[in-house]
């Protein structure tokens, strides 16, 4: 019957088939990327607060709040002198958290708004992430600053321009260079944006445009869900500026990539200072 089709039609199935065959690799390319998961095999509860720490050996835990309730909270992660401050929703879901200081003991504080910006300690649980083999582990999922899921349409492009990469130096070239072909710098967002205001993924990847935490966390998403490690660094320029840049583990070796100062909206011979990474 094959035989029987006109060119038209032979070229038209042809190209079903290639189309069919490109949307089951990326399928296949979707189902490896990490997602972050409460298991249940491992939770504390403390107060108002439930943290699942099944995997903290991948690098990440998960917490939520009791119940709903209509005041803000906020979740402190501390690890030896040093402590994140993370808003968590008063809704009740699980969010994660990276375990980014590695194989030590972190102790997860739940703090409850009394009034203007007065906080009380209603939970706080200690979390020791046994069996964690790589400390970059966690930077291979997503969480509150790199937001995403295997849906994502950053994701499901990475998925296509690599899926015949098996090479890490391949992929973070060529998830770069999308990048900086792909999407320009929002100036205007920069002068109205307010603070702490987290990473917002969907809206740069929708405006082909974004701030500096922006710009990469999206990178940081491309390159996660394709298996290269990713921090998101948060820190200052020389002139106090805040800023954000990608700190990526190829083979290895960290590779520094500011997707700002390549697009000319900073300069690339800066002096960068790190305060965190997530």
């Amino acid at each position: 019957m094959f035989s029987r089709l006109t060119h038209k039609g032979k070229l038209g199935i042809i190209c079903t088939v290639a189309a069919l065959a490109v949307c089951a690799v990326v399928f296949l390319c979707l189902a490896d990327v990490l997602m972050p998961e409460a298991t249940g095999e491992k939770v504390q509860k403390d107060g108002k607060l439930i943290v699942d720490s099944s995997n903290s050996a991948e690098g990440y835990i998960m917490a939520k709040v009791t119940e709903k309730d209509k005041k803000r909270m906020k979740l402190r992660v501390t690890m030896g002198g040093s402590a994140l401050n993370y808003d968590l929703n008063s809704d009740g879901n699980f969010e994660v958290f990276p375990l980014q200081f590695g194989k030590v003991n972190y102790t997860v504080t739940l703090y409850r708004n009394v009034e203007g910006k007065k906080y009380k300690e209603v939970g706080q649980v200690t979390v020791s992430p046994k069996g964690m083999e790589d400390d970059l582990r966690c930077f291979l999922y997503p969480n509150q600053y790199v937001n995403y899921t295997t849906q994502t349409e950053c994701v499901k492009v990475a998925c296509d321009l690599c899926k015949d990469m098996t090479s890490q130096a391949e992929i973070y070239k060529t998830v770069c260079k999308y990048v900086l072909s792909n999407f320009g710098y929002d100036f205007i967002k920069s002068v109205t944006v307010k603070p702490g205001m987290l990473p917002d993924i969907n809206e740069c990847w929708e405006k082909k445009m974004g701030i500096c935490q922006d710009l990469s966390a999206l990178t940081c998403a491309m390159l996660r869900s394709q298996g290269v490690p990713a921090r998101l660094v948060i820190g200052t320029l020389s002139s106090g500026t805040p800023h954000a840049w990608v700190l990526a583990v190829v083979d290895g070796e960290d590779r520094f990539f500011d997707p700002t100062a390549e697009l000319g909206a900073s300069v690339k011979t800066d002096t960068y200072t790190t305060e965190r990474w997530y």
